[in-house]
Order: structure tokens, then sequence, then C-alpha cells
């Protein structure tokens, strides 16, 4: 039982933690800018925060509800090395086929806004493009590989990034 624990912890540290918390520490740091609403003047520094904050939590949502669903419908980790072994379609998978990721860019965006920085800004579109060329290209192509049809079906009724309104019910 703790070994199952430490292989969704491991998962959770080494990609959204990673991704969410220590590179955009690493950049503050490194810009010299810990301060929220950044040097803007007000109102504009408490503008940002606010909306940055509404990023931040929707997003820490979506990565929390799904991380939840990969453990319990998709009996495996988020992480490739470890994946789960059910496609998950459930809650927000109904709606969108990425909202972790949807999530860990809203928690990156929120960050950037929150803080008004620039470099954090720059780190967001990175992690964006980076994850629109992975997932069609490496991620897709493996998960009907592992999947097959069912894969495929949901790939044709749930799209990649855009949110459905009402939920696929497949």
């Amino acid at each position: 039982m703790i070994l199952y624990y430490l292989r969704h912890l491991l998962s959770i540290l080494l990609l959204p933690g990673l991704v969410t918390v220590l590179l955009p520490w690493l950049i503050l740091r490194r810009a010299g800018g810990f301060q929220p609403g950044g040097t803007l003047p007000a109102p504009w520094n408490f503008l940002l925060m606010v909306v940055g904050g509404v990023f931040l939590l929707t997003g820490l949502t979506l990565m929390v509800s799904t991380i939840a669903l990969f453990v319990r419908a998709g009996e495996g980790t988020l992480a490739p090395w470890d994946p789960t072994c059910k496609l998950v379609i459930r809650g927000p998978y109904r709606h969108v086929r990425n909202p972790m990721i949807s999530g860990v860019l809203a928690v990156l965006l929120g960050e950037s806004l929150f803080f008004a920085s620039l470099p954090l800004l720059g780190f967001f579109g990175f992690a964006t493009l980076l994850n629109m060329l992975y997932i069609p290209l490496s991620e897709e192509p493996g998960l009907i590989k592992r999947f097959g049809e069912e894969y495929l079906t949901y790939y044709q009724h749930v799209r990649r990034w855009i949110p459905r309104i009402k939920p696929w019910q497949g």
C-alpha cells in the first residue's frame, strides 16, 4: 500500500509539481520578483493578482480532480512511465481530452499574471507550445495503441483543448 502511494506522489512531484512549482520558483528567483502584482501601479497590480488568482484556483481544481480520477478510475498514475490501465472518461474528461494539461497551463498563466512576470509568461508560452506538439505527436498515438477503438471514439467526440459545453455521454 505504501508503494502505491509513493508511485502517485512521485508522479505528482515530478510532473505537475516540477512544472507548476519548482520551475516557476526558480524563474522568479532568477528574475528577482516574488512581489504579487509585480511593480505595476495600482489598480493594475491588484487586477492582475485577482485574475491570476482565478486562473490559479481553476488550474489547481482541474489538476486535483484529474489526478484523483487517474487514481480511482484509471488505476494508474499521470506519469508516462506508469500510465493508467483504463481509459478515463469521467468528470472533466467528458468535456475536454486534456484537462490535466489545461490545469497546468492555467496555473502557469495564473502565476505569471499574479506576479506580473514576463519571464513566467514566457515559460507559460513555452509549456503551451511544447504540449501542443507533444500531445498530438506522441501521447495520442500511444493512447490509440493502448486503448484502440475506445479511444478513437472518444477522440472523435471530445476536443483536445476547447471544452464541450455539454459533457459527452459516450
